[in-house]
């Protein structure tokens, strides 16, 4: 017995969820789990269902869900849910971020392979290794960043990777390189956005007296820090607090936020509706 993930995305039209159920109790398949949106402002319609099947492989049951769903225009994705997805990490200094991810999938939290990490900082080199996790490191300047940026994206592509994860890299992304990946770059941010940009985020929160601080994931686009957002956290804070504990706290904040974001994503829950997200929670 296998179980698959169908996610689906098509213009919003009566009988979509009866024509995916009749193509999966065709195959004798059974559903386990379904989430579905209807977004009333770019009219799309999402679709996400798991399903055990037995006695059919992955051409088999793709070509009786297309035949199907031919007639609403539908976009699918069809995987076993114990496919795993390549991920990539990119890192700079600060590793506490790159730590909880390599934890989580040691431990099996995370359904991820890891063959690279790539640092512009060599620090988290002796963590990789205690993880049996491969490390390049890449020291970037502003007069070879061009050249960094090709050799990620050459090992991206030389390893498959099918998601990259900066883990507090703190370097800004070409255009090109975004465009590049679209909608396979997940980027933490240090605030809960809109917040405090630039240096010292959390000394600026402090300086202005501010009683939530937070942590944003997002999809990495052109337009900086301004990627559809995945997930969210925040947490209260006093004016007992000092810069020092804000950031121990933002630390907590952006380990779990980014996590969360990786999971939801390789497990198919979150859908791209233009700038916006939706997401198929657990």
């Amino acid at each position: 017995m296998a179980r698959y993930v169908l996610s689906l995305q098509c213009p919003d039209q009566p009988g979509v969820v009866h024509a995916a159920s009749k193509a999966i109790l065709a195959l004798r398949g059974n559903v386990t789990d379904s989430q579905q949106f209807s977004d009333p402002q770019t009219g799309t319609f999402c679709l996400r269902t798991a399903f055990d099947i037995d006695g059919h492989d992955e051409a088999e049951i793709r070509a009786v869900l297309n035949t199907e769903l031919a007639a609403f225009g539908a976009t699918l994705r069809l995987r076993l849910e114990n496919d795993r997805h390549r991920v990539l990490i990119l890192v700079s200094n600060v590793d506490h971020c790159l730590v909880d991810l390599l934890y989580r999938r040691s431990i099996g939290e995370l359904s991820i392979d890891v063959p690279l990490v790539i640092g512009n900082h060599p620090e988290p080199a002796a963590m990789c290794a205690s993880y049996g996790v491969d490390f390049l490191y890449l020291p970037t300047t502003t007069d070879n960043k061009a050249e960094v940026e090709a050799t990620i994206a050459a090992k991206a592509r030389e390893l498959s990777i099918d998601l990259i994860v900066l883990a507090r890299y703190m370097q800004i992304l070409s255009s090109d390189f975004c465009n590049n990946f679209e909608s396979m770059i997940i980027n933490i941010h240090h605030s809960f956005l809109p917040g405090f940009k630039g240096a010292r985020p959390y000394h600026q929160a402090y300086q202005r007296g501010v009683k939530l601080i937070g942590a944003t994931a997002h999809y990495v686009t052109s337009d900086l820090d301004e990627g559809p957002i995945i997930e969210q956290d925040v947490a209260r804070v006093s004016h007992r607090h000092e810069p020092a504990d804000l950031v121990a706290m933002g630390r907590d904040l952006e380990r779990t936020v980014l996590a969360r974001a990786v999971r939801l994503h390789v497990e198919d829950r979150v859908v791209l509706l233009g700038h916006r997200t939706a997401v198929f929670y657990r």
